[in-house]
């Protein structure tokens, strides 16, 4: 770079976990941050990276939605699939979610650069679908805006939290037929890979990237309402299920800050130990789901400051 050249303005990442119903409070932190930024996400954050959950609402900043028509979308859908009580009743009601607010939108509609996590089932490697040859690393002359799948087909994928869902079977541009299930197996908090683009792929130094990198809280468990040896034994699975992701997600923030700790970061998703928290990833109460919300907009108030100079 010249002398007289202009400074690179920071890359600013968003990146968003896996958590199920919980992502209501995900959406509490951003409902604040985009009323701090007066502008829709897309409009700020250069990438957007997401797992699970954090799929559907990544995939819909990326398309230009503001975040209250997300939250509206969430009241709408979240419930009818968390209600049923099956793994193909949820996984019917998750592709009808997909269809409804989707549609046949592909990857190359979308308005800025976005990573959606899920994992293969046969190959047990991840597989991240993104719009942008730029974010390729490799493979660049043959790279398909999301491997030519639509975007309702992969954020299923990334949602598929095998057995409490069907596995989901996508269909690239080649032909090929690929087994997914849920991101979060792989990296329910995103981040890493998000990274991994902006330094290897986009070629950016560290010192001038900035994260934003949201959860989904942390909540007790609630106690089993049923006495019943196959309600308990259902409890159980989705406690092993969320103590999987969980732990995958402390995980990959820990190796965050052993190999990026110089990467400028602000990571929001705060623990609640009251009981009346209690609240799993399968969670259809609208009104503990709009509880999270409001966490959400409180995590968002005890970090404002370092979130204005940060973006602003």
């Amino acid at each position: 770079m010249s002398p007289s050249a202009p400074p690179k303005s920071p890359l600013r990442l968003l990146t968003l976990d896996g958590g199920g119903a919980k992502g209501f409070y995900t959406l509490g932190v951003l409902k604040e941050i985009e009323a701090m930024l007066g502008c829709p996400l897309h409009e700020k954050f250069d990438l957007v990276f997401g797992t699970s959950t954090g799929a559907i609402i990544a995939t819909l900043i990326a398309l230009g939605h503001g975040v209250d028509s997300i939250l509206e979308l969430y009241r709408q859908h979240v419930p009818t699939v968390m209600r049923e009580k099956s793994a193909s009743g949820r996984t019917r009601a998750l592709q009808a979610l997909a269809q409804d607010v989707f549609g046949d939108a592909k990857f190359d509609q979308v308005k800025t650069g976005i990573g959606i996590v899920t994992a293969r089932w046969l190959t047990e490697r991840p597989m991240i679908f993104k719009a942008s040859v730029a974010q390729a690393h490799g493979r660049t002359a043959s790279f398909v805006p999301g491997f030519g799948v639509p975007l309702a087909d992969a954020v299923q994928a990334s949602c598929s939290a095998y057995p409490f869902f069907e596995r989901k079977v996508v269909t690239t541009s080649m032909g090929e037929e690929i087994e997914l299930i849920d991101g979060g197996y792989c990296a329910n908090n995103p981040t890493l890979y998000a990274i991994a683009d902006a330094v290897h792929a986009l070629e950016h130094d560290r010192q001038d990237i900035r994260i934003v990198s949201v959860g989904v809280g942390i909540y007790p468990e609630p106690k089993p309402s049923l006495k019943m040896w196959f309600a308990k034994k259902y409890l159980v699975s989705v406690q092993l299920l969320q103590k999987t992701l969980e732990i995958n997600t402390q995980s990959m923030d820990q190796l965050r800050h052993v190999l990026f700790g110089d990467v400028p970061t602000i990571r929001i998703s705060d623990t609640y130990a009251e009981p009346e928290m209690a609240t799993d990833l399968l969670e259809h109460d609208l009104q503990k789901l709009g509880i999270l919300f409001q966490r959400g907009r409180e995590s968002f108030a005890s970090r404002e400051e370092a979130l204005r100079k940060f973006l602003m």
